[in-house]
C-alpha cells in the first residue's frame, strides 16, 4: 500500500482517534490512521469485563517496566504498563474515570510557557467532547459540562450503596460532596463523589465508540490496522528536516509507505510516542547511537521526564458491604460461570440435563446479561471503581489537589491479582482463599498521590521496532513523594474508620510486613510500615505522561522542535501529569490539535470552539 494522504495519524487511541475523526469531517481532506491492533472485541463495550482487557496480547502492548523505588514484592519485581493496542487504544482497557484534572494543572501548564493550554482555553474542548447525562445521584455544576458531545458521560446505574458510603464517610473527615469536574474542584477542603465515568446507556464510551465508528465510513477516512509503525519518513536537506510520510509493517510481514503531502501526527501514547520518535532517528544522539540508529535531530528530551500515578491497595474484608465476586461472574452472563473457573461445563453444548440449581443460575446469568444489554444497568454497567476524593494534602503543589483516593467495591480474585495485577495473594494475605471467598465482599480504597515529583524514562531497548522500548518508572525516586503517599494513605485509613455503621475495621496487613514492623491487629500501622507496604505493593494507575512534553519537544501548537510537518498529539504532551485520571484531558488534546491543524492548514470543521 503506497499512497499519499493529506494527513497521517499514527495511533488510533484516545486522542488519535479524535484527530482522525475531527480532520476527516472535511471531505476535501484525505486522512489516512494506522493502527498497530485491530477492531475492540465484544468484551470491551461491558464496562464489568475490564479486567480481561489487560495483560492480554490482543488488546494490550503487554509492556513493564522497572518500578525503581517500589514493586519490591511484586510478580517478577517489574510493573505492567498496560497500553491499549486496538482502534480507541487505552480508552477501551481503562477502567472509565472520566476527572479532567484541577484548573490549577492546566493554569501551571499555561505558567510554565505553554501557551493557550490554561484552564479556560481548554475547557471548550472538554466541553465538546462531552455528551454528559444529568443524575439525580450526583450534585453536578451543570455550566461545567458539555451535553451534546460524542462522548458519553454517566453515572452507572443503579448507584452501589458502597459507592454512596464511600462518599458519606469522605464527608465525615470533611471532604465536601460535590462534582469534581465543576467549581467545587477549587473547594480547598476538597471533594468527593461518585465517579463519573465513560459510559453511555451502561456501556464503554471508547473513542473508538464515540469518534471513529460512526466516521469509518466517510470515503476520505483510511484506516487501517494491523500496522506496526517502524518511523517517521524524514527528508533532511541542509538543516531542514520534513516529515514525510510513515513505513510501517502489516502482520504478514510486508513493510509499507505512506506519504503525507501535509503532516505526520503522532498519536501513539506516552510510551509509543517516544519509542516511534527515537526509531526515526529523533532523540538524544549519543542513546540512539547506542543501539545503531542514526541520529537525524539531536532532541534529548525525547522520552525523558514520564510521570505515572501510583496507588497502594488498601483492602477491608466488607461482607454485606462490598460486591461479592459470584454475584458479578453471574452479571456477565452464562460463560463466566463456565469451567475451570465456574460451576458450568465448559462445553455449552454439555448444558442439556443441568442439575436444577446449576439451570437456575445459568437463566439468571442470562436474564441479567440481557438486562444489561437491553437497559444498560445491571452489575456489568460498572468496572466497581465507582466512587472518588480529592484533597490536597498541604505537603506542597499549592496550585492544585496533590492526592486522590479512589474506591474499588469488590476484592477481585486471587488469579486477577497475580495475572493481571501482579501482586502475589500468598505474600499480601494471611490466607488468600478464605480472604478472597468469592461468596463473601471486600472493597479496596486506593490512595493515590497525583502530583509525583518523580520523573522516569522511556528508551530504545533495541533498533528494531518490533523490539518493546525499556520503561523505567523511577518510582519515589524524589522523597517527597513517599512523605504524599503515607500521608493519603493515612486519609483513606480514615474514611475507612468513619465508614457509616462503624468503620471498616483492620486493613490487610501483609504478614510478613507485619512481622519486620512488629505491628499487632487492632493497633494503627506505623509511618514506616506504611511505607513498606507501598513500596512492596503500590500499582501503577496507568497514567503516563510528558515524555514529548511542550517545551523540550513540541512547541505549544504541539509541532515536534526541528522537524517541520510533524505534531505530537496524546498525553505524552503533557507538561505534566493531571491531577486525577488523565483519559479525558487525552480526548481534549485531541479535540484542540485537531482545531490547531485545521487552523493552520485550512480545514474546514463541523465545528470550532478555540
Amino acid at each position: 500500500m503506497g499512497s499519499t494522504y493529506d494527513y497521517v495519524i499514527v495511533g488510533a487511541g484516545s486522542a488519535g482517534a479524535v484527530v482522525a475523526t475531527r480532520l476527516s469531517e472535511d471531505p476535501a481532506v484525505r486522512v489516512c490512521l494506522l493502527e498497530a491492533g485491530g477492531a475492540p472485541p465484544p468484551a470491551e463495550l461491558m464496562p464489568a469485563a475490564v479486567a480481561n482487557l489487560q495483560n492480554d496480547p490482543s488488546t494490550d502492548w503487554m509492556f513493564t517496566g522497572d518500578p525503581g523505588g517500589v514493586g519490591k514484592g511484586l510478580v517478577g519485581g517489574s510493573m505492567m504498563v498496560p497500553r491499549g493496542k486496538m482502534l480507541g487504544g487505552s480508552s477501551g482497557i481503562n477502567y472509565m474515570a472520566y476527572v479532567r484534572g484541577h484548573p490549577g494543572d492546566f493554569d501551571a501548564w499555561a505558567a510554565g510557557g505553554a501557551t493557550g493550554w490554561s484552564y479556560a482555553e481548554v475547557l471548550p474542548y472538554f466541553l465538546k467532547a462531552e455528551g454528559f447525562v444529568h443524575s439525580t445521584e450526583l450534585h453536578p455544576d451543570l455550566e461545567a459540562h458539555g451535553t451534546d458531545g460524542p462522548v458519553g458521560i454517566s453515572v452507572r446505574e443503579p448507584v452501589l450503596p458502597a459507592a454512596t458510603q464511600f462518599v458519606e464517610a469522605a464527608g465525615a473527615t470533611g471532604l465536601k460532596q460535590g462534582d469534581y469536574n465543576g467549581r467545587d474542584r477549587l473547594e480547598p477542603q476538597g471533594v468527593a463523589s461518585l465517579f463519573q465515568t465513560f459510559t453511555k446507556d451502561g456501556k464503554r464510551s471508547s473513542t473508538y465508540h464515540a469518534y471513529l465508528e460512526p466516521a469509518m465510513e466517510r470515503e476520505n477516512l483510511t484506516v487501517v490496522t494491523g500496522a506496526l509503525v517502524e518511523r517517521i519518513l524524514l527528508d533532511a536537506q541542509a538543516d531542514a528536516v520534513h516529515a514525510t510520510g510513515v513505513r510501517y509493517c502489516t502482520e504478514d510481514g510486508v513493510t509499507h509507505e505512506v506519504s503525507a503531502g501535509t503532516e505526520v501526527v503522532l498519536c501513539a501514547g506516552a510510551i509509543g510516542s517516544p519509542h516511534v520518535l527515537m526509531l526515526s532517528g529523533v532523540g538524544a544522539r549519543d542513546a540512539l547511537a547506542e543501539v545503531g540508529v542514526e541520529c537525524v535531530v539531536d532532541l534529548p528530551d525525547v522520552g525523558q521526564h514520564l510521570k505515572d500515578h501510583l496507588h497502594t491497595p488498601i483492602m477491608f474484608a466488607a461482607d454485606g458491604i462490598g460486591e461479592t465476586m459470584v454475584e458479578i461472574a453471574m452479571s456477565l452472563g452464562p460463560d463466566a460461570l463456565r469451567a475451570p473457573a465456574g460451576p458450568l461445563p465448559a462445553d455449552p453444548a454439555d448444558d442439556v440435563d443441568l442439575p436444577e440449581p446449576l439451570a437456575a443460575a445459568k437463566a439468571e446469568a442470562e436474564r441479567r446479561l440481557g438486562e444489561w444489554f437491553t437497559t444498560g444497568r445491571g452489575l456489568a454497567s460498572s468496572s466497581r471503581y465507582d466512587a472518588v476524593a480529592f484533597y490536597s494534602t498541604g505537603l506542597g503543589d499549592e496550585h492544585t489537589h496533590d492526592a486522590q483516593i479512589g474506591f474499588l467495591a469488590c476484592g477481585y480474585t486471587p488469579d486477577i491479582w497475580e495475572g493481571v495485577f501482579r501482586l502475589p495473594p500468598a505474600a499480601f494475605f494471611e490466607d488468600p482463599v478464605a480472604f478472597l471467598d468469592p461468596t463473601k465482599g471486600q472493597v479496596v480504597l486506593l490512595p493515590n498521590p497525583v502530583q509525583p515529583h518523580s520523573e522516569g524514562s522511556v528508551t530504545l531497548a533495541s533498533a528494531d521496532p518490533a523490539v518493546a522500548p525499556r520503561i523505567d518508572l523511577n518510582y519515589f525516586d524524589d522523597p517527597h513523594d513517599v512523605v504524599v503517599m503515607v500521608a493519603v494513605i493515612r486519609r483513606a485509613l480514615e474514611i475507612a474508620a468513619a465508614w457509616p455503621g462503624g468503620g471498616l475495621g483492620d486493613p490487610v496487613i501483609p504478614p510478613h510486613l507485619a512481622a519486620a514492623h512488629g505491628h499487632e491487629a487492632g493497633t494503627a500501622p506505623s509511618d514506616e510500615l506504611l511505607e513498606d507496604m507501598a513500596r512492596h505493593y503500590a500499582l501503577t494507575v496507568y497514567h503516563e505522561t510528558s515524555t514529548c512534553r511542550m517545551g523540550e519537544v513540541v512547541d505549544p501548537r504541539l509541532r515536534v522542535h526541528g522537524v517541520s510537518g510533524l505534531r505530537v498529539a496524546d498525553a505524552s504532551v503533557m507538561p505534566n501529569v493531571v491531577s486525577g485520571n488523565t483519559n479525558a484531558a487525552a480526548i481534549m488534546i485531541g479535540e484542540k490539535a485537531a482545531e490547531l491543524i485545521a487552523a493552520d492548514h485550512g480545514v474546514r470543521l463541523h465545528q470550532v470552539v478555540g
